[in-house]
């Protein structure tokens, strides 16, 4: 479990999702206040669900396939996330006085890369073990 490369993305994802969120601010509105992930209940809720597919999917390892599917899923919520951010930073740019964008909004775009390599990881692990079970 802990030796193979798809664990190490999977915590790299529940880093980035569950705890850099509250670190990072997420963008500054008009008058010039930082927005974190725990002002917004459902960011965080994303944020969290994010983190705990993670988790979810670190502890199946032995269930290759429904670990694949859990980043499946985990990416359609950060796709999501990242969909509001793009929204939200398009009606923030639209506003009298200048109101700024936070480097927590590229977190979605981050764990997306990191599940899109374990999952590369988790299929080479499946077509390992499909190749060895032909030998036998």
């Amino acid at each position: 479990m802990i030796q193979r490369i798809q664990t190490f993305y999977l915590l790299l994802v529940i880093l980035l999702t569950g705890a850099l969120p509250f670190w990072v601010n997420l963008w500054s509105d008009a008058n010039g206040k930082e927005i974190f992930a725990q002002n917004e209940i459902l960011i965080s809720g994303a944020f969290m669900g994010a983190a705990v597919l993670a988790i979810v999917a670190i502890l199946w390892y032995k269930k290759r396939q429904n670990q694949f599917v859990v980043n499946r899923l985990n990416m359609i919520l950060n796709l999501f996330l990242l969909g509001f951010f793009v929204y939200r930073s398009l009606n923030l740019s639209g506003e009298i006085e200048v109101s700024e964008k936070g480097i927590g909004m590229l977190i979605p775009v981050f764990s997306i890369v990191f599940l899109v390599l374990a999952n590369k990881a988790i299929r080479k692990d499946e077509d390992l073990v499909k190749s060895v079970d032909r030998l036998r």
